[in-house]
């Protein structure tokens, strides 16, 4: 049987866990409103092969498969039913945003490219500014300074070139490499 101020310890801290969970149901409209109102940070998930519009004006009929995967990567599918056409697919989802989807479809004649199907893809600064959600609000300032600006740094009489520093006389280094050799 545990000691008597360990039961009591126990006992205490059981008190005040009722305690607190008893006042989270005592919260009044605002306050659960607030709660509600906070909510994790959900990252931007990508999902699939993100092609963009750059690499998509690169494709030329007549290329290789070998050409096209180098371009575009290995698609996410393709299919021994289809095995001319390859599927690129990737989603964007991003909190508070709808869904966004693209879909870009490569069909091949034997082992050439012959045509391709797309979405209107995003370029890659476009994509990168949709996956980047720090707020932008803050001014970049003006880095230019005028002539009367420029004339309070310098001192009369200041030498033009920086003067180097001369390590001091007592350091010594021990040697890079050992002269003994085996």
């Amino acid at each position: 049987m545990p000691a008597p101020s360990l039961r009591l310890s126990r006992f205490a801290m059981a008190v005040l866990a009722g305690v607190a969970l008893s006042a989270c149901g005592a919260l009044d409209s605002s306050t659960s409103r607030l709660a509600s109102s906070l909510t994790p940070h959900r990252p931007p998930i990508v999902q699939g092969n993100f092609v963009s519009r750059e690499q998509a004006e690169q494709l030329k009929p007549g290329m290789s498969r070998q050409q096209v995967r180098e371009i575009l990567g290995t698609p996410l599918v393709s299919s021994l039913f289809h095995a001319d056409r390859w599927d690129y697919v990737f989603t964007l989802r991003r909190q508070g945003r709808p869904e966004q989807s693209h879909h870009l479809t490569v069909y091949f004649r034997g082992d050439a490219l012959d045509r391709f199907e797309a979405d209107k893809l995003p370029t890659e600064s476009e994509f990168a500014d949709q996956i980047d959600t720090r707020r932008r609000t803050a001014r970049v300032p003006v880095l230019e300074a005028t002539e009367a600006q420029l004339q309070r740094f310098e001192r009369p009489g200041a030498p033009a070139a920086p003067v180097p520093v001369q390590p001091p006389a007592s350091a010594s280094y021990p040697p890079l490499e050992s002269s003994a050799v085996r």
